[in-house]
């Protein structure tokens, strides 16, 4: 079967998408390797071993757990670090759109409580995803508490191929203020992992698309990562560039993320920065000591909230 493309674009840190995993063509960055002037017997032999390859691939891709000090590093970034990075980095982050006149989307509390909803869908072996669940799930700490978080990498044949990451897969996060749902399409050997209801398809084939993402290349429908917080705010493709992780492990990106000066720091917090002040828009601005704190009131500046 053809693996889904992931295609690179040439201002990925402008929000600019890979292409939607929907089982076509192949992740951009992978070989074709020929077998020139072998016999059928040793291709078959290279096929066998090609396979087993792969085999063992995904078999080293499952699920792990991230271990509590990686993800406190994570989800526990000082209140200092987003005020002073602010939207130090807005010149090569995209903050999410804004959508006008657009029915919300909500999903109810245990308590029968109506909240708003941030849906995420991806996919593990897209490096445009991977760099945006870090800045995601640094942004929806601070709301909530995540648990379950997984590691992963984007995939090895792909532009920016190993991005070090998480999964939402088997991810929970619990809030007052709002229910976030995380799909994850695909793991990053392109098997079939998590598949969004009618509902949430529905809402990706309606707004990710160029009617409602400024600047959306036709070729692009359907990109991931996509992002839609309560319908009011979009995201399409990566915030910023996911070469910034480029040779890092994720536990050193994770220790460096109070490195106020650090280019990765400040991409992530200000992409986080910029999503924080989306959400509080549709909590009422709470916690407000979150809503009104100096980086969130950077952001909510710049994207003349």
């Amino acid at each position: 079967m053809a693996k889904p493309v992931s295609s690179p674009k040439s201002t990925p840190a402008k929000g600019k998408p890979s292409a939607p995993a929907r089982g076509g063509g192949r992740p951009a960055g992978l070989f074709t390797w020929v077998a020139v002037g072998l016999v059928v017997v040793i291709v078959a032999v290279i096929v066998v071993v090609k396979v087993t390859s792969n085999s063992a691939s995904a078999d080293s891709s499952a699920w792990q757990a991230t271990s509590p000090t990686l993800a406190s590093e994570v989800t526990g970034v000082s209140p200092a670090v987003f005020n002073a990075v602010g939207v130090a980095d807005s010149s090569s982050v995209t903050a999410p759109q804004a959508l006008k006149h657009q029915p919300e989307l909500t999903a109810k509390l245990a308590s029968g409580a109506t909240v708003p909803e941030v849906l995420y869908i991806g996919a593990e072996y897209c490096p445009y995803c991977a760099a945006q669940r870090w800045s995601t799930i640094v942004a929806l700490s601070r709301f909530g508490t995540w648990k379950g978080l997984g590691n992963t990498t984007s995939s090895s044949s792909d532009v920016y191929k190993n991005t070090p990451t998480f999964t939402f897969a088997r991810a929970t996060f619990t809030s007052q203020y709002l229910v976030f749902r995380g799909v994850e399409t695909l793991n990053n050997a392109y098997k079939k992992l998590e598949t969004p209801t009618k509902t949430e398809q529905a809402i990706l084939n309606k707004y990710d698309t160029p009617a409602y993402v400024t600047g959306m290349n036709p070729n692009d429908v359907g990109a991931i990562p996509f992002i839609s917080m309560g319908n009011q705010f979009l995201v399409s493709g990566a915030s910023f560039d996911p070469a910034l992780l480029t040779g890092l492990t994720r536990d050193q990106i994770a220790a460096n993320l109070s490195a106020i000066s650090s280019p990765i720091t400040q991409a992530i917090i200000t992409s986080a920065n910029y999503q924080t002040a989306a959400i509080c828009t549709l909590t009422k601005q709470q916690p407000a000591n979150v809503c009104a704190s100096t980086g969130v009131m950077a952001a909510k500046k710049a994207m003349k909230l």
